[in-house]
């Protein structure tokens, strides 16, 4: 399956390909400041399921530090993705890619949430021990 979605002004345009994965939400505080809201929504995808198909002449980045590089368009700002290379992920933010049924799995950072989602879905302080987090659990 292939989505495609653009920046908000439509200058770049990417499409990611299978499946992400995972997909949740984020509690961060660099998160929630970059998406301008009080938690982030993410899917995670393979570098190779993600392809800027228009305007990559258009795309700026900045890297507040090595775990994240984050993709934005120059012409108008909109946020596109987030590279994760020590991850080996790409986090395509869910609102770029309107199409995909987004399925949230987990919550990650819970530790510094500032607005408590009572779902059922797990909810770790900080990232899974396999990306490098404690894993450990926190209760609604």
């Amino acid at each position: 399956m292939n989505h495609t979605g653009n920046c908000f002004c439509g200058a770049v345009e990417l499409k990611v390909t299978g499946e992400p994965e995972a997909m949740g939400y984020c509690h961060c505080r660099s998160c929630r400041s970059w998406s301008g809201g009080p938690v982030n929504a993410f899917s995670l995808w393979k570098p190779e399921a993600v392809e800027v198909t228009k305007g990559a002449d258009h795309i700026a980045t900045f890297e507040k530090t090595a775990m994240s590089q984050r993709k934005y368009c120059a012409k108008c700002g909109g946020h596109l993705m987030t590279n994760h290379p020590t991850l080996g992920l790409v986090d395509v933010f869910t609102a770029t890619i309107p199409t995909l049924k987004f399925s949230p799995g987990v919550h990650v950072n819970y530790s510094e949430a500032v607005l408590p989602i009572r779902d059922g879905l797990p909810k770790l302080k900080d990232f899974p021990a396999e990306f490098g987090g404690s894993g450990e659990m926190i209760a609604e």
